[in-house]
């Protein structure tokens, strides 16, 4: 029997409050009506409500499950795994630092690694790959022996017998192959030389490493160092027992220097090209015959760098990668001690414990952007005003981790301007991004005046100081920096695994950021000509990506519907109508691509295929960027965005949250990353928005 005396929570008063007819009716579109004169958006649902008024109940639950999974310091943490080759890196580090996991810990690693495992026996570059990759089966076979597995698991049985069919080890790609050499089952002299010579190049200099993007700058800078070096973790019984499951007796027989070059076809996707052989082969004639004192020098300014990066960023550095690499440099180098012991605690921060083990994330963080968009999502909702609680903690969080000072002796260090910016994690982090401050103004801007202490009138002025800073020749708008090098730069790209690493690119996605920001402060403070000029070269360079069929190609998620949201976006905050030819084009590919069931799905392999691939089911994201583009493109297909509508209710789960799908975020064209708070709350922004359209 129901008690009498329960208190009606939040979400139910909210229903009992809707009345019927309380929200306007919209057209009926015959092709979407349930019967005859009842629009599909107040037809009944299951529970005897309309699509509306559920819309509302959905949104009520997204609130507050946001609510719950809010931070003490108002942000949102979250999965932002994903990538193979990251934890296998940390516990080769613990092992040449002899600084091995708890029991407890090292199973947690072990369980992720094995959930990654795939059919076959290998492990592929992401979590979700749909190929093995010989990089990171090699480097987590590696980890879980370090961790304590036996050779005689099935799981590790497994891992070799697929190594073993695809050519071994020596087929890894060479980041895999360096990690190897800093642990003793690999030569040095198999790989190419990583000059440390190159950093004292005058700055002016093409191959001068400050023009390469900083992700790709600050992961080769210690590698130059510890490649100059020959640093190698000491020999132990356990390594000597890995070159002989690894190399299958081949160790001593091994001819090096002809592995240089080989690379499995698995880890192909940027194949080496003729100049970057040649470029090789200039720098192996150099190696041979390299002046001491010069190497000398060279190491110095290389350390001299590491250890600037350091300090810029508290010792969290740029990335996972740099930050590993750079504790290897501190560990091997004379004096470092103290620099490693810092850098190693540092490392904590990219640890996380999920629901599939114990992972190294990709960023120590991705805190600020979780946050931006989730008060975005809020502030969209009909139910922000339940959420002031919410929305002011948040605000805090946002204003707390704005960058407030510029970094001494930048121009030395190869640094853009940080003033004003936001990171994407954390203020210690320390590196500024095109997009998050974009984001981050946008909210600060959206909830000024609300809550105190407020950004000040400074800070949001150097904001948009830092957001200008960002626009490039072409009007679009990069990552960390200006684009410092032509794409050229692209065949000299040596990773083997990833694409578009080596300067930093224009995208659709920072644009739209960059211009949404630089939009709302005009709209607070009135127009400037230098802000509207740069509104119209970054539409303009929008428009100049957009393809025959009317899409936009993401980068940083996937990939056509993450980038054609952010576009749209993008173009309407720039001035442009919804009416505009570019937005229609792109409101009516997206139509092309839903689904019957109301939904969107996007197969990650349309990133690194750079075309549409369809998915397996529905995706709660995709169609939530979907949804949010039909609505703000003024899309006249009601009985289509009622669908998408309907799939984001009647996916949602009992709690208020959406369950996890398909890992949506990428990068390079060929890694997924998990950004598993995009399933809290863009659903719920796609849905207020479809509340609040014209109806």
């Amino acid at each position: 029997m129901p008690n009498a005396n329960a208190k009606t929570s939040p979400v139910e008063q909210a229903m009992s409050e809707t009345k019927p007819g309380s929200m306007k009716a919209i057209k009926a579109d015959s092709t979407a009506q349930q019967n005859p004169g009842v629009h599909a958006s107040e037809a009944p649902g299951p529970q005897g409500h309309s699509l509306e008024e559920r819309a509302l109940k959905s949104m009520h639950l997204a609130v507050e499950n946001l609510q719950r999974l809010q931070h003490s310091d108002g942000s949102w943490l979250g999965d932002y795994g994903g990538p193979a080759f990251l934890l296998p890196m940390y516990v080769a580090l613990c092992e040449a630092a002899q600084r091995l996991p708890d029991p407890h810990r090292g199973q947690r690693m072990r369980a992720y690694i094995l959930s990654t495992q795939r059919a076959d026996g290998s492990i592929g570059l992401h979590a979700e790959d749909d190929r093995g990759s010989m990089f990171c089966t090699a480097l987590n076979y590696v980890a879980l022996r370090i961790l304590g597995a036996s050779p005689e698991e099935a799981p590790l049985v497994r891992m070799r017998a697929w190594m073993n069919a695809h050519g071994g080890p020596a087929g890894a790609a060479s980041w895999g192959k360096f990690v190897l050499c800093l642990m003793g089952l690999y030569e040095w002299r198999g790989i190419w030389p990583i000059l440390p010579e190159l950093w004292l190049l005058p700055q002016w200099k093409s191959f001068h490493p400050s023009k390469l993007w900083c992700h790709c700058r600050q992961v080769y800078l210690p590698m130059a160092w510890l490649y100059g070096m020959r640093a190698q973790a000491p020999l132990k019984p356990l390594i000597c027992a890995l070159r002989e499951e690894l190399w299958n007796g081949a160790w001593e027989t091994t001819a090096w220097e002809k592995q240089r070059s080989t690379v499995c076809e698995e880890d192909n996707f940027r194949p080496q090209t003729g100049f970057l052989l040649r470029a090789n082969q200039a720098q192996a004639l150099y190696e041979a015959s390299h002046l001491t004192s010069l190497r000398k020098k060279a190491i110095e300014e290389c350390l001299k760098h590491i250890i600037y990066e350091n300090k810029a960023t508290q010792d969290i550095n740029i990335g996972p990668v740099n930050a590993i690499l750079n504790a290897f440099v501190h560990l091997f180098r004379e004096g470092g001690e103290a620099d490693f012991e810092r850098g190693f605690a540092r490392l904590e921060e990219y640890l996380w414990e999920g629901h599939d083990g114990m992972k190294f994330q990709g960023y120590n963080s991705s805190q600020l952007w979780d946050t931006a968009f989730a008060i975005q999502s809020v502030l969209a909702s009909p139910v922000a005003d339940k959420a002031t609680s919410l929305l002011e903690k948040a605000y805090g969080f946002v204003r707390d981790n704005q960058i407030v000072e510029d970094l001494p002796d930048k121009e030395a260090h190869y640094r853009h301007r940080c003033l004003g910016g936001w990171p994407f994690s954390t203020r210690p982090h320390g590196w500024p991004i095109a997009d998050c401050t974009g984001e981050g103004l946008k909210c600060a801007l959206a909830l000024k005046g609300r809550f105190f202490p407020g950004v000040s009138p400074f800070l949001l002025n150097e904001a948009v100081e830092t957001l200008l800073s960002f626009q490039n020749e072409d009007g679009g708008f990069a990552t960390y920096e200006l684009k410092r090098g032509g794409n050229w730069y692209e065949a000299l790209n040596p990773s083997q695994v990833f694409g578009e690493i080596m300067v930093d690119h224009t995208y659709v996605e920072c644009t739209s950021s960059c211009l949404q920001g630089l939009a709302h402060f005009q709209r607070c403070f009135g127009p400037q000509e230098r802000i509207e000029r740069a509104l119209r070269r970054g539409a303009e360079f929008i428009q100049s990506q957009q393809r025959g069929d009317g899409s936009f190609e993401g980068s940083w998620a996937v990939c056509f519907s993450y980038g054609t949201w952010f576009s749209i976006v993008g173009l309407l905050a720039a001035g442009l109508r919804a009416s505009e030819g570019c937005i229609q084009r792109a409101v009516s590919f997206l139509l092309s691509k839903q689904r019957s069931d109301g939904s969107w799905a996007e197969h990650f392999s349309s990133a690194r295929e750079r075309r549409w691939v369809e998915g397996n089911r529905g995706h709660v994201v995709q169609t939530s960027w979907a949804l949010m583009s039909l609505v703000l493109g003024q899309c006249h297909n009601k009985a289509a965005m009622e669908k998408a509508a309907r799939f984001l209710v009647e996916s949602q789960e009992a709690d208020g949250s959406w369950a996890r799908e398909m890992m949506v975020g990428i990068f390079n064209k060929s890694c997924l990353i998990s950004y598993d708070n995009y399933r809290h709350y863009f659903p719920l922004w796609a849905l207020g928005l479809w509340a609040g359209r014209e109806k």
